[in-house]
């Protein structure tokens, strides 16, 4: 299986651009304290009057730490466009460095190296043996084994080559679930988010390495609770849940014993529970106690978890996700990162199954890096919710059709899997 990857992404090159900007024109405005304003963000709303403010231009970008601090002195919460941002590259030093002094890594989110249409067949491959390998890391862990740590960097190097070249067909096929093998594709699933999140804020191909092992490894602690706890489908008792919780404990000290294993990946199996609040789980330890990679990986496990059917939970929308999200931003969850989570993935990711101003249903395909709200999407139903043959639709170019709502496939019963099958992909392509 492992030859298999190596084979498919061995002769492709990753390249690392230089700082840009990229500027997007459909407006999509997030609430955000001045706290969690970062350079690179475009304020298009004060809490206060323009007249009234320090400020020259309504709706500007931040590009310095003087205008950093004019908005704190000034504002409690602006208005940002996250569909608007510059990339800005400051201070050097490592990422955990700039991090741990409450600087937030922003460099310039790298071109995509292919597209949907040719890169769904191959991300399709990647996905379905890196998801065998994890299962097998998983069996063997609960068994009493450990992590082949070389393995599991190599797959996690074939997961951040194919998130380089389409992100959005990684997206896509992190949307297609299995309950009865959450456990595995959970962890699959967070290395893979966590390195989408990692890309758009630009971090360097080392360090889309390491936050993809950690989140590949950050529940591997689960597979040495009980399983009847683990898979319990009702309320866990106090007793329970303190077994259950010990799993950041037990992952830790895993990976503590594999011979070569990232120690950023060891400290995030920790403490990707704890919170900025400091009320988390195992330590209670505060924000600024929290490393950049477990900080990213708490982010992508809980969007995974919250979108994810399980056997005593039904999954939620993107929309319900992420509104949860920032509701907890702040207190659980680092807001500045959540909030360049959420435009990692889109208004509308893909995978998702909207419906249209004229009553059809679809399912996106490709973002538009220029128009957030007009992806490509695949039209199967029509206006009278009845099948239809399935054709493409780019609506940035096409103005008659717009996006109403994201919706749930099962209330239109719509069969989710027959849409992930390639044949049904090409064919809207073609």
């Amino acid at each position: 299986m492992l030859d298999k990857i190596k084979q498919m992404f061995g002769k492709r090159k990753i390249r690392e651009k230089s700082p840009d900007a990229l500027v997007y024109t459909n407006s999509e405005l997030i609430k955000t304290p001045v706290q969690g304003l970062v350079l690179g963000m475009y304020v298009a709303e004060l809490d206060i009057p323009w007249l009234e403010s320090p400020f020259m231009f309504q709706g500007f970008f931040i590009e310095t730490e003087e205008q950093l601090q004019k908005l704190r002195d000034t504002c409690q919460y602006v208005y940002i466009d996250t569909t608007k941002v510059k990339r800005v590259y400051k201070a050097t030093g490592s990422v955990e460095q700039r991090y741990s002094a409450n600087e937030l890594v922003i460099g310039a989110v790298p071109e995509r190296l292919g597209s949907f249409a040719t890169e769904i067949e191959t991300s399709a491959a990647n996905y379905s043996e890196a998801g065998d390998i994890v299962k097998n890391f998983m069996s063997k862990v609960a068994s009493g084994g450990g992590v082949d740590v070389k393995k599991a960097k190599e797959v996690v190097e074939a997961c951040v080559n194919n998130v380089l070249h389409s992100p959005d067909a990684i997206l896509w096929l992190t949307q297609l679930k299995n309950k009865d093998e959450y456990t595995a594709q959970h962890s699959l699933n967070v290395c893979m988010l966590s390195i989408v999140l990692g890309r758009h804020i630009g971090l360097s191909l080392k360090d889309l390495n390491r936050v993809g092992l950690c989140g590949m490894m950050h529940d591997m602690g689960k597979m040495l609770v009980p399983l009847e706890i683990l898979n319990k489908p009702g309320r866990l008792t106090d007793d329970e849940m303190e077994i259950m919780q010990s799993h950041t404990h037990l992952g830790y000290e895993l990976l503590k014993s594999s011979q070569g294993m990232f120690k950023g990946a060891i400290e995030t199996a920790l403490t990707h529970h704890e919170r900025q609040d400091g009320k988390g789980y195992p330590r209670g330890l505060p924000a600024h106690k929290l490393s950049y990679f477990s900080n990213i990986v708490a982010i992508a496990d809980i969007y995974d978890a919250i979108t994810s059917d399980r056997v005593y939970q039904t999954g939620r929308t993107h929309h319900e996700a992420t509104k949860i999200m920032l509701d907890v931003s702040g207190s659980h969850l680092d807001h500045r990162l959540v909030v360049k989570f959420i435009e990692s993935l889109g208004v509308y990711p893909p995978g998702s199954f909207v419906e249209l101003n004229t009553g059809a249903i679809a399912v996106v395909v490709e973002e538009h890096q220029q128009f957030k709200l007009r992806p490509k999407i695949l039209l199967i139903l029509d206006e009278e919710k009845s099948p239809c043959e399935e054709r493409l639709i780019d609506l940035s170019t096409d103005q008659s059709n717009t996006i109403r709502a994201i919706i749930e496939p099962k209330d239109y019963q719509i069969d989710v899997k027959k849409y992930y099958m390639k044949g049904v992909i090409q064919k809207g392509f073609h």
